[in-house]
């Protein structure tokens, strides 16, 4: 399926995603207002790194597995299966985890003693979560993009029901409860879409654990364990100092300005997800993998600057109908935020390529120093310049890591015409 066909089946969920998300930022807006959405931005950096613990950084290495040996399906299968007892392993350390560090944690992560509950929460929900992210995974390897969009639309759907609901039940514990929980009702309506499939029994998720298949993955586990915990981190620290030099509202109006990245940058990100890291897993010429690219920079940046120009234009109706008045303050952050986007996008566009190609410890390794330069740039720029200095190290730090894309890029290509000739 073409770039532009995914995109636009894609659109669908997308529109579904970002209708709830603006729903629950409004509720979550009006319920704990910008210092609780700093707690919320804490804890849903602890649910990333709990996902990645849990064996949720394979789904790249599964996707691209599943989509290389296209024509193999007993080789499909065999990487399913060693993915499943893989996750199913780590889940349970991770589970047990937090349920027994749930004290230690609500203290550390949230500076709330009366929220520890919510870490039993997440550690029940971790099989759950792990497995529909194992589905999804191998159902976007098939490229079965209308049974992975209608997975989208229905954990869209059931987040907003949940979230939404437990929030105006339960006010900040009611959300961070939901938002560990949530998560885990896709499971249901995933296997329930996906047993449909010819291409799918449940049988094929059990069986033997191979080790080439083991090894394969554990590269791209190494890689998604990477990302899965430094950014988070990265996130963690900075939303701490924020608040510990501008206070606990400055931490969430930042909070809610990357909300709003991820919300309008939703229809790129997922595909990429979606198409670009299968397609890069079929390609094996220098030349292919230049026109792919020039192909998806063509469509993708276009898109990216003109929605970050819309938004900039219409910053103070977004704040007000997505948040309140009361994150108003937020409005100095979107230029250099929105340049951060643009600058993201454009270096992810490369990053993947890491992934298709399971460049191991090139990724690693980028992903370790430019998590610690961003809170680096973060502490440096807020010191000289305030509040805005967090969106403005965000856009240094993304320009820095776009030009180091580029030269280990520029050379795997030259290593794969060198392979190629």
């Amino acid at each position: 399926m073409s770039l532009v066909k995914s995109s636009l089946l894609n659109g669908i969920a997308v529109v579904v995603k970002v209708g709830a998300a603006m729903i629950l930022n409004k509720v979550l807006a009006l319920y704990v207002g910008p210092s609780g959405y700093a707690v919320i931005g804490q804890f849903q950096n602890a649910l990333a790194v709990a996902l990645s613990l849990s064996g949720g950084v394979m789904g790249p290495g599964v996707t691209k597995g599943t989509a290389q040996h296209f024509d193999n399906q007993s080789q499909q299968h065999t990487i399913w299966q060693t993915a499943v007892k893989l996750t199913l392993s780590a889940t349970l350390v991770a589970s047990l985890l937090f349920i027994v560090a749930h004290q230690w944690l609500s203290g550390k992560l949230l500076e709330r003693a009366d929220m520890d509950t919510v870490f039993i929460g997440l550690g029940l929900a971790l099989p759950a979560i792990a497995l529909n992210n194992l589905l999804l995974a191998i159902i976007n390897g098939k490229k079965d993009v209308v049974t992975y969009v209608s997975a989208n639309i229905v954990g869209s759907l059931l987040s907003l029901l949940v979230v939404g609901a437990l929030t105006y039940l339960g006010g900040l514990y009611g959300a961070l409860l939901a938002i560990a929980i949530s998560p885990a009702a896709s499971l249901l309506a995933t296997g329930a879409l996906v047993a449909r499939r010819g291409w799918f029994k449940a049988a094929y998720l059990w069986g033997k654990l191979d080790r080439p298949v083991v090894k394969e993955l554990s590269g791209f586990g190494l890689m998604g364990l990477t990302s899965a915990i430094m950014s988070p981190l990265a996130f963690m620290f900075i939303r701490n100092h924020l608040s510990q030099t501008l206070g606990l509202d400055a931490a969430g109006y930042w909070q809610a300005s990357w909300k709003i990245s991820e919300i309008y940058l939703m229809l790129i990100t997922l595909t990429l997800s979606m198409y670009y890291l299968p397609r890069l897993a079929e390609i094996k010429t220098r030349t292919e993998l230049g026109k792919e690219i020039a192909k998806v920079y063509s469509v993708v940046l276009p898109m990216v600057i003109l929605g970050a120009v819309v938004m900039y234009f219409l910053r103070d109706f977004i704040i007000e109908k997505l948040f309140s008045k009361d994150f108003a303050p937020m409005r100095e952050l979107f230029f250099w935020q929105l340049t951060g986007d643009i600058l993201k996008i454009g270096s992810w566009i490369l990053s993947y390529i890491m992934l298709g190609r399971a460049m191991v410890r090139a990724f690693v390794l980028t992903e370790v120093i430019f998590s610690l330069s961003f809170y680096g740039f973060t502490v440096m720029l807020s010191k000289i310049y305030g509040f805005q200095g967090v969106a403005m190290a965000y856009a240094a730090n993304y320009l820095l890591y776009w030009i180091a894309m580029w030269i280990l890029v520029r050379n795997e290509m030259n290593k794969m015409e060198t392979k190629h000739v």
